[in-house]
């Protein structure tokens, strides 16, 4: 099988993303269907941000990978230590710090004009889109779809938690 990677892939790689908040990517449009969500302020969502992190680590990654493969994040370590507002701008910058096999390690900083807003690290592993596709084809056909979200049902706990359609 073909290496997924050019030799080019090694630590020290580098990117940086400058992305302009816009309303739409605050808090209260993250999940609008939730009260709890739409009753906060408009500030950079933490799940946007983490999705800006990803951007910019596969910006990085794009140029190094052979056809056919594609990277997926598999662990977020992040800090969200400051606020950010529409309008403001923020910069994500990431660094790969590590090459293990399949896996890729990347140390991350945000920054908008007032504050660090992000720090800590963001894992990706590397992927045969084909092959990744043909598992994905597989879990679907087991799985009954359908229209909207399930809406999450509280445990004994108080947990909410969301259950996959029985197939069954």
């Amino acid at each position: 099988m073909e290496e997924p990677m050019e030799v080019s892939l090694k630590p020290g790689l580098s990117a940086v993303l400058k992305y302009q908040v816009p309303e739409n990517r605050t808090v209260p449009h993250l999940l609008p269907e939730s009260d709890q969500f739409a009753a906060m302020p408009s500030v950079l969502a933490t799940g946007y941000l983490v999705g800006l992190v990803e951007w910019t680590c596969m910006d990085a990654l794009a140029p190094h990978l052979r056809p056919g493969w594609r990277t997926l994040g598999v662990h977020v370590n992040l800090s969200h230590e400051a606020p950010t507002p529409p309008g403001c701008t923020v910069n994500i910058e990431v660094v790969l710090t590590a090459v293990e096999g399949r896996s890729l390690i990347f140390d991350v900083t945000a920054r908008d004009e007032a504050a660090v807003v992000c720090r800590g690290t963001h894992h990706r592993s590397l992927v045969d889109l084909d092959r990744f596709e043909s598992m994905l084809a597989a879990r679907t056909a087991h799985a009954t779809v359908g229209a909207g979200a399930v809406a999450p049902a509280a445990s004994p706990d108080g947990v909410a938690t969301a259950r996959c359609p029985s197939t069954s």
